[in-house]
């Protein structure tokens, strides 16, 4: 274990030795990485923040009937058993919530800060409604299902509107499951570009070397003692290069913070986005690394193998 050790130790000195001759190499190809590893780390950070909101809001359809604004209140709450009537009908089970305008006012200006505005209408604008939270609705045939209901209040007296809503809750989840393929297919197209780039600085580090390469083979170095410093300088980069990258798109996060707080202070919000937590970061890190790490050992066993 000593002697493992002691080689690794080795291994680790030696290439940053080799790393501070040409410092200035060395800073630049991490830049280069950092900036193809900066694209997928942002997509991620971005998804991250975007998925625990996403999570939070219902995905079951709601069906929303407004009443008529001169519909009379005795008639709007005697509407509660057929619309159960039309639920029975077509075998489903709601949630069934009747908002007087009244309650409906006061959380509007409650959520929105519009009490001037519709203090000067001199009269509630808003009208009588049922709310009605379905269950169990999934698929295509079922928002046909939820359409055939929509239809059938709609022809309930009294009433003037009926809205399906959450609609566009599915149209976010899918959205966030293109974006994720996206972001899939970016970070493998920039992992073959961080693989190149460490695999041709290790290229030419061993071109650099050969001299001092052979004469260790002639006083019996095996392969592994030659090869591993340049494991570790392949793993170095890339472990340098993600730990940039991750610093950029946490401090990229400050100025959009600052125009999303003002654009979120318009809807009583206070999402912001956030860095990723320590652990997704270790493990962006070890991806970092570990894709310096394959680039320097194709790049290693390919050009050494012609010295030998």
């Amino acid at each position: 274990m000593k002697s493992w050790l002691r080689q690794h130790l080795f291994a680790i000195s030696d290439a940053f030795r080799h790393l501070f001759k040409a410092p200035g190499g060395f800073a630049l190809n991490v830049l280069v990485v950092a900036i193809a590893l900066a694209l997928p780390f942002g997509g991620l950070t971005l998804i991250e923040n975007i998925r625990p909101v996403s999570e939070q809001l219902a995905v079951e359809p709601e069906i929303s009937i407004f009443m008529a604004l001169d519909a009379a209140r005795d008639k709007t709450a005697a509407l509660a058993k057929p619309i159960d009537a039309i639920l029975q009908q077509h075998h489903s089970t709601a949630k069934v919530l009747f908002i007087p305008r009244e309650d409906a006012l006061i959380s509007l200006k409650n959520k929105t800060g519009m009490d001037d505005a519709l203090t000067t209408l001199g009269q509630n604008p808003l009208p009588d409604a049922y709310v009605l939270k379905l269950a169990g609705f999934h698929d295509a045939p079922d928002a046909a299902r939820v359409d055939l209901i929509a239809a059938d209040l709609k022809a309930l007296p009294g009433v003037d509107t009926v809205q399906v809503d959450s609609e566009w809750v599915k149209r976010l989840a899918a959205l966030l499951g293109i974006l994720r393929l996206v972001l899939l297919f970016l970070a493998a197209t920039l992992a073959v570009v961080v693989v190149a780039v460490v695999f041709n600085t290790v290229r030419l580090q061993v071109l650099t070397q050969r001299e001092e390469i052979a004469v260790a083979k002639l006083v019996g170095a095996t392969d592994s003692f030659i090869h591993r410093p340049f494991y570790y300088t392949g793993a170095l980069l890339g472990l340098c290069a993600g730990g940039l990258a991750l610093a950029a798109v946490a401090l990229g996060l400050q100025p959009l913070n600052q125009a999303i707080s003002e654009f979120a202070r318009l809807y009583a919000s206070e999402f912001r986005l956030l860095p990723l937590n320590w652990l997704a970061s270790v493990v962006l890190l070890a991806i970092s690394a570990g894709l310096g790490l394959a680039g320097a050992v194709l790049s290693v066993r390919r050009h050494l193998a012609r010295l030998a």
